[in-house]
Order: structure tokens, then C-alpha cells, then sequence
């Protein structure tokens, strides 16, 4: 995340950003008009609030983090249970629910409280990885009751986190009306992640993955997503992201619908592989997602209901995604909604009212004095009292599975789900098959029958996949749990396959691959693949978020064949009208019987665009990704090349290279260049295909900059307090052309670029205007060390032969990491090489680079930069 620090400025009125309270209530005039909001806590009872939660009868649960995003130090973490007692909007009561630290994600069921945190050695001090615990408090007394009960263990890498902290790491949580906890994790990924049943599960980067309440069946839901903080599930389980920025390096936040087996691409693919990919609706520019929610409560306006609403710390705006349906996914259009200054997190409760936590500046490590947590109702709103669900009936739980609040129908399915008596089952059944209620009631009522069902419940479950109107679900339910797939039936799903719903076909294609059939990839092999199934132009970049609702079933069966490992049925397709799909599913079939089946049917194929997709293939698979051991990571500007990140050999890249370098010989030096390109794409890196040598073009000399000499002047600035400072430039608007000019002889484009086709530096200034106001640019200038961008911090590295280097990193593949120091020049340092790396504490920027300028000049570099948004 991009975050900033800001001074408090306090006068009659309390300054929060953009957002002002006059006593305890909302200064709306930038806000929802339709909304009352009063400040529930302060920075006295939760300073640098990072997560909440909000249980369905209104208690909040606050995750404080003073360790921050990369802090290292442990003991600074509490979770806080805030109480509304005369529900006027501002907490009354407070109790230290427990003790953990870096509290990430937090989730409330019942008595049960769900903690996604960084664990740290007791003895060491240091991080030893993330975990999803569970805390109880059976006695009601508002503390946990003991110790937490560890579900999984090992969710994030150790290595990176004790080493840069947690801001890559495992964040946010959510449970579906599936019964799911769903995980959003950071690409930091994690290596032998274990759940409660002693299953093991690794993941290079990030993704979401889900596991059962009680710490059972974890299994990775979708991969390929950055620095995912949080997930918005709807009612019908589609699952929306804001992902992640990548710190000012150009890769912009991108909302995402997830569905279940997709292929995200970053980093590896979302660049140069993008026909492989689900693309994300939509890259918003720079920013830095934070909390989700999809927010489904009938007391809510019409116009802020039934919506995706979804954080940006960077840009201190919640914002609303409308989601239009579009085949088996969406298109969106975004919406500014509230402004809170760096929004961390939000959630509602059983009675509409939305709980939102702001960090308000704290920093990256955190602060005991910054950040707050407000309530939002709608004007019109009144407190009903959310029922104790374990002391209601189940006919009472039965008529809450059928309201229009989804925390209802979430809480009261759980409840159900938990007391597994047949009448409880009977009664989700009804709901499920009752063709007068709404959809999202029947949903509700699906997904609690299968959880408390079990595999008795398959057969009423494929019944249901007869009803139009739920057979999507009907065939999610059947085939969501791999430990009764096993007595499930084909036949509704491979019907699935033809049905005229692309929502159906999706789920079909989905269920197939988790029932492990292989009979079924004749089937599969049949999905049609669009024309826009298209690789991008050399050293083009693709869409990756661009809406292609056409990509999604064939991407999706050819995850759902991979899993299968159909590898004999994608070799007997190629030479067939399904030989796009084959060979694009056996790009990822690192299995000799896939090699020598691409080289037998090249031999025999007469279609010379189907021949040259073989070569593609057998490109693709002459090398592989290296094994993931947590000891590396791509950092924050990853090489992203593709298709593989730390790619190796294997037992069939001879083979391979044989097969190539004759069919080279036999195409004759008219078609040299053809396998020239092939190498390159696939970095293969065979020595007969290597471009012929040229002249090194002269590199473009850059601007030399005496920042010593800058910053010994002393001109308004620099004879001024930085709070005179901030004042004074609030008050001009400055010009933007000067500051242009003064971007470049205050020495700021040594370190940062500003346009996209300029080689990368420092921290991206082609955006900053996006994710900073003019206050936070100007004091990032005044107090460089106060807020080090991160991927941004100096890095001392220590090599072989006694050498040291400091600068900043720009660019890191697997073989090597490239440095700029604060003068401007590059020194390549290969990653053999490379004996210590540490970060340091200080930014390389020094401070007093503005010291020589008048208010007005300064006003002017400011407005410039604040106006790039590109």
C-alpha cells in the first residue's frame, strides 16, 4: 500500500483530509447526502485501526496495528470489541478482545471470532509467517477465552516478512453464504501453508484462497492477482477485488471479478500472455486498495445498495462499482462514494449500520495517535435489534434465511449449518425448492442444505439442476466439497455444458474439473475459443484490463482439463476442430507424453497454422517454473516477461530444443527470424536462435544533478517551520508550467520519471496527482524519511569481491537486480553475486531539496505534480 503521513491540524472544526466533523457528526458537503456519519472511536481507544469487523448485533471488532505495513517489532497489535450501548454512533464501551499482532483480516460468528495476523517467536522476537486463528468467547464476557485455536498456519512467506514487514502478505477475510472463509492473499504468497487436518498447500504469488470454519479443505480459489487486501462477496457468490498498486512502478489498481479456478496472470502473464488470462473490468490508475464489502441491506438507499464497495488508501475514497452483467461475468463503472483519509477497512452489521476505519495518516509503521473508526446510517435509518440466534427456533432461522439482508441470511445459515437437525435441514431444503421466493433466498437456501446436508444431500441437490431459475447454483453446491465428489453424478453437469445460461456452462466447466472424471474432457475439449483469443504484438502489451466475457469458458475448461491432467485427450484433439483448446491446454502440461504427442502430430498435420501453434506450444513447455521454496520473491517491480519468472529445464527441454533447432534447419534462413522470435517470447535462451549482434545504442545521457548544492540554499521554504509551510501552500494555487520547470532544476527527475515511455526510476510521478492531494505531495517533499514509498526504500547491497552498492531498485528478475543511487546511475549486480541484502531505514531522497524556494514556487511544483494522473 501507498501510504503517507499527515499532520493534524486542529481548530473548532477537527480536519480529517478531506472529511471534517463538527462535534461528533459529518461535515456532508463532499459525502453522501443521504447518509449520517459520526465519529465512533479516535485514535485514544483505536490508533492505525488496519481491519474490522462487525458482528450482526453491532459490536466492532478492531484489528489495531501499530507495527504497521513494515515495521518489524511485535507487541504493538490488539483486537478491540467497541460497543454502541445507547446506539447513538459513537462507541461506549471498549474491552481488549485479545492480543495479536499485525491483525490483517477479522471475521465474527456467533461467539467465534476469526483473526488473520502475523505470528512472531516469543523467544526470537522475529515473524515466523501469518496464520487464520480462531478466538471464543463462550462466557460472553467480551474477552477471548483463551489462547487461539490455530487453523492455518504458515499463510505468507517467513522469510519477506521479517525482512520487509507485512505489506505484501495475507490480508483480508470473508465468509460467503457458501460457508467458505475466503483469504485474500498478497503476491508474497506462501510455501506449505497447513490447515487443521494436516493438508499442505504452497502458491507462488497471490490470489484468494478459502478454507472451511473449522480449518479443513483449504484449497486456492483463484491465482495471479498482486497485493489483494480484501474480497466483496455478492449474495450469489461472485467475488470482487481492488487490487493493489505496485507502488507507483506504473502497475495501476485493477477491480477484478474472481471466479472460481481463474488465471489472474501477474506477473508472469498479464503483460506479453494476456490471451491466457481472465482480465480484470477495469485498471483505474494509481491508488491502493484496501477493505471490501459488498453491501446488500434493504434499510440502504436503492442507489448505494446492492453494490461492490471498495477502499482505496491511496486515494482516501470508498468507492462504488457498478457491475453489469456481461456472459458469465461483468462490465463496471466506478463511483466516487465517501472520503475518508487512508480507509483501511468497513462492514456492516444486522441493522444497516456501516462501520469504516480510517489510518488517517499514520504511517507505514503505524501510530499511537492517528486514526479512527466512523459509522454510516441512512438518514432515515432506525435500530432494530438483531436476534440472539442461538435462542431462536428454526422456524425462525428460516424466515431470516429468506430476508432481504444478506447478514441475515449469512448468520442465520451458519446457525442452521451448526445445529444439523433434520428439521433445519428440511426447512433450507424448502427455501432452496420454493420457486415463489426471491432468487437470493433460494441461494441462501442451496448453500445451507449442502453444508448441513452433506453427502445425503446429493440427490434433492441434482434435482434442483432441473430448475432453470438455480441450477447454477444447484451444481456449484454438488460439486463444492472434494470430499463427497466422489458420489456425485456427471450427467448434470456435462448437460450443464449445453445449457443456453453462460452462468450455467461456467459452473459445469468448474464442477467437471473439481470431480476429477477425465471421461469428461471430451466434453470440455468441445468450448468454443473466441477470436479474441489473441497473442499480443511483440513487445506489446495487452489488455489485460479489458472485459472479454468470450475468454472466460474456454480459460475456464482449460484449468478444469489441467486439473484433470487430460493430457492423452488434449493430444488426440489437436489435428481437430477443438486443436486451439488442446494446444492451448497443453501449454501447461509438463509431461513427456504432452512433448512427444505435439511432435507426432506436427509431423502429420497439413495445416501450417495449426503447425506453427504446435511450436508455440513446444515453446512454452522447454522450460518451466522453478519450484517455490519462500527463499525468493519478485519484489515490487518484478520482471514480467513471462511466461515464467525463475524458469529451469526439465527432462523434455532437450527434446525439445532438438525438435526446434531441425524444424529451423528444414524452414531455411528465410524463416530465421521466426524462431528468433519464438526464443525470445519464450525466453527459451537456445543458442541458435540468438539475435544477431548490434551496435549498443548510445544511451540518452540524463541530467546530472548537484542535490548537495540544492538543498545548502535557504530561500522561504527552507527558513520556515514545515507546518508555516503546509499553510502558506494551501492558500496558492500555484502554476503548473513553473513547477514543470522546477521538477527538473530541483533535481527530482534524477530519481523519478513522469511519463510512462521514460525508462522507470524512483517512485512513478506519472500518477501521484491520483493517489495524493496536494497536502501529502507537498509534506512527502518536505519530510522524504516520514513516508518512504514502498519498494521505494534504499537497499544496501553487500556482493562478492568486497564490493557495496546503495540505491534503489528498479528492475529484478531471478538472474539479477539493478540499482539507481541518488545520483543517477545504474550498476546490474548479478543475484550469484549477491552475499547480504538489507533495507535501510532512511529515504534516499534527502531532505531540504526545497529549502531554496519561495511558497510560491513550491505551490507550483506541487500543483504540477498533483496533476499528474495519468
Amino acid at each position: 500500500m501507498i501510504k503517507f503521513s499527515l499532520p493534524l491540524i486542529y481548530s473548532l472544526t477537527v480536519l480529517v483530509g478531506a472529511t471534517s466533523f463538527v462535534g461528533n457528526t459529518l461535515n456532508t458537503s463532499s459525502n453522501p447526502p443521504e447518509l449520517t456519519i459520526t465519529r465512533f472511536s479516535g485514535p485514544d481507544v483505536t490508533p492505525s485501526p488496519a481491519c474490522l469487523a462487525v458482528a450482526p448485533t453491532g459490536e466492532v471488532f478492531v484489528g489495531v496495528d501499530m507495527i504497521g505495513s513494515l515495521g518489524k517489532d511485535p507487541g504493538k497489535g490488539r483486537i478491540l470489541k467497541l460497543v454502541d450501548q445507547d446506539n447513538d454512533g459513537k462507541m461506549d464501551q471498549h474491552i481488549e478482545f485479545a492480543v495479536v499482532d499485525n491483525p490483517r483480516g477479522i471475521m465474527v460468528l456467533g461467539n467465534r471470532v476469526y483473526v488473520l495476523h502475523t505470528t512472531f517467536s516469543k523467544e526470537t522476537g522475529k515473524a515466523t509467517g501469518m496464520a487464520l486463528v480462531l478466538f471464543e468467547d463462550k462466557d460472553g464476557d467480551g474477552k477471548a477465552d483463551g489462547p487461539a485455536q490455530p487453523l492455518i498456519e504458515n499463510l505468507s512467506n517467513t522469510k519477506y516478512i521479517q525482512e520487509r514487514g507485512t505489506d505484501h502478505a495475507t490480508n483480508g477475510i470473508r465468509m460467503g453464504i457458501d460457508g467458505w472463509i475466503y483469504i485474500a492473499v498478497g503476491d508474497f504468497g506462501f510455501h506449505n501453508a497447513t490447515d487443521r487436518s494436516g493438508k499442505k498447500l504452497t502458491m507462488l504469488g497471490g490470489g484468494i484462497v478459502r478454507v472451511r470454519p473449522d480449518g479443513t479443505e483449504m484449497e486456492i480459489f483463484t491465482h495471479g492477482t498482486r497485493n489483494v487486501y480484501d474480497v466483496a462477496i455478492d449474495p450469489y457468490m461472485n467475488v470482487f477485488t481492488r487490487e493493489n498498486t505496485n507502488d507507483g512502478g506504473g502497475w495501476n489498481v485493477r477491480f477484478s471479478h474472481h471466479i472460481q479456478s481463474g488465471e489472474y496472470g501477474y506477473p508472469v502473464l498479464f503483460k506479453h500472455f494476456t490471451d491466457e488470462i481472465l482480465p480484470a473490468l477495469v485498471d483505474v490508475g494509481g491508488g491502493s486498495g484496501t477493505g471490501a464489502l459488498f453491501m446488500s441491506e434493504p434499510n440502504w438507499p436503492e442507489k448505494y445498495n446492492n453494490v461492490p464497495m471498495m477502499a482505496d488508501w491511496g486515494r482516501s475514497m470508498l468507492y462504488i462499482h457498478r457491475v453489469m452483467p456481461d456472459g458469465s461475468s461483468f462490465t463496471q463503472k466506478e463511483e466516487d462514494f465517501l472520503q475518508l483519509p487512508q480507509i483501511t477497512d468497513l462492514d456492516v452489521d444486522g441493522s444497516g449500520r456501516l462501520f469504516l476505519s480510517a489510518w488517517d495518516g499514520a504511517g507505514y509503521s503505524g501510530s499511537p495517535n492517528k486514526g479512527y473508526v466512523i459509522r454510516a446510517v441512512p438518514n432515515n435509518w432506525t435500530y432494530t435489534a438483531f436476534p440472539d440466534l442461538a435462542k431462536v427456533s428454526v422456524e425462525e432461522l428460516a424466515q431470516l434465511l429468506k430476508s432481504p439482508s444478506s447478514v441475515a441470511r449469512l448468520n442465520a445459515s451458519q446457525e442452521l449449518v451448526a445445529r444439523a437437525d433434520k428439521q433445519g435441514v428440511a426447512a433450507a431444503l424448502a427455501i432452496a425448492s420454493d420457486a415463489q421466493l426471491p432468487l437470493y433466498a433460494r441461494v441462501a437456501g442451496i448453500y445451507t442444505y449442502a453444508q448441513a446436508a452433506g453427502a445425503e444431500g446429493i440427490p434433492a441437490l441434482a434435482g434442483l439442476t432441473k430448475d432453470a431459475a438455480v441450477k447454477e447454483h444447484a451444481l456449484r453446491a454438488l460439486a463444492d466439497r472434494k470430499g463427497i465428489v466422489k458420489d456425485v453424478p456427471a450427467a448434470p453437469f456435462l448437460e450443464g455444458l449445453k445449457d443456453a445460461s453462460p452462468r450455467v456452462q461456467a459452473a459445469a466447466i468448474i464442477g467437471l474439473g473439481r470431480l476429477g472424471r477425465t471421461d469428461a474432457a471430451t466434453a470440455l475439449l468441445q468450448t468454443k475459443v473466441p477470436a479474441s483469443f489473441a497473442t499480443p504484438a511483440k513487445e506489446t502489451e495487452g489488455p489485460h484490463a479489458t472485459p472479454n466475457a468470450a475468454i472466460v469458458l474456454p480459460h475456464l475448461a482449460v484449468q478444469a482439463l489441467v486439473n484433470l491432467h487430460a493430457v492423452d485427450a488434449a493430444v488426440a484433439n489437436i489435428n481437430t476442430p477443438n486443436s486451439a483448446l488442446a494446444l492451448w491446454t497443453l501449454r501447461y502440461m509438463h509431461d513427456q507424453k504432452a512433448v512427444t504427442g505435439l511432435m507426432s502430430a506436427y509431423r502429420v498435420s497439413k495445416d501450417e497454422k495449426v503447425k506453427k501453434q504446435i511450436l508455440t506450444t513446444l515453446a512454452r513447455l522447454y522450460k518451466k517454473e522453478d519450484a517455490y521454496d519462500a527463499s525468493w520473491w519478485w519484489g515490487t517491480r518484478p520482471d514480467s516477461h513471462g511466461p515464467y519468472y525463475k524458469a529451469v529445464l526439465w527432462e523434455s527441454s532437450p527434446a525439445i530444443e532438438k525438435f526446434l533447432k531441425a524444424e529451423a534447419v528444414k524452414a531455411g534462413p528465410a524463416r530465421k527470424q521466426y524462431f528468433r522470435d519464438l526464443d525470445a517470447r519464450h525466453r527459451m535462451d537456445i543458442a541458435a536462435f540468438a539475435p544477431e549482434k548490434k551496435a549498443e545504442p548510445v544511451a540518452a545521457k540524463e541530467p546530472k544533478v548537484d542535490l548537495e548544492k540544492i538543498k545548502n540554499k535557504k530561500g522561504q521554504v527552507g527558513k520556515s517551520s514545515i507546518e508555516d509551510v503546509l499553510l502558506a501552500i494551501n492558500n496558492l494555487k500555484g502554476d503548473a508550467a513553473k513547477g514543470k520547470v522546477l521538477f527538473t532544476t530541483q533535481g527530482c527527475i534524477a530519481c523519478h520519471s513522469i511519463s510512462k515511455g521514460e525508462k522507470m526510476k524512483g517512485p512513478f510521478m506519472g500518477q501521484v496527482g491520483s493517489i495524493m492531494n496536494r497536502e501529502q505531495i507537498a509534506e512527502s517533499i518536505l519530510k522524504p524519511n516520514a513516508s518512504i514509498s514502498q519498494g521505494f526504500a534504499t537497499v544496501m547491497i553487500t556482493a562478492k569481491g568486497n564490493k557495496s552498492y546503495m540505491g534503489f531498485v528498479t528492475e529484478e528478475t531471478a538472474a539479477k537486480v539493478v540499482l539507481r543511487d541518488i545520483g543517477g546511475n545504474v550498476t546490474t549486480i548479478k543475484a550469484s553475486d549477491i552475499v547480504s541484502r538489507k533495507e535501510l531505514k532512511n529515504s534516499m531522497m534527502p531532505a531540504g531539496l526545497a529549502n531554496a524556494l519561495s511558497y510560491e514556487e513550491l505551490a507550483s511544483l506541487v500543483t504540477f505534480l498533483a496533476q499528474q494522473k495519468k
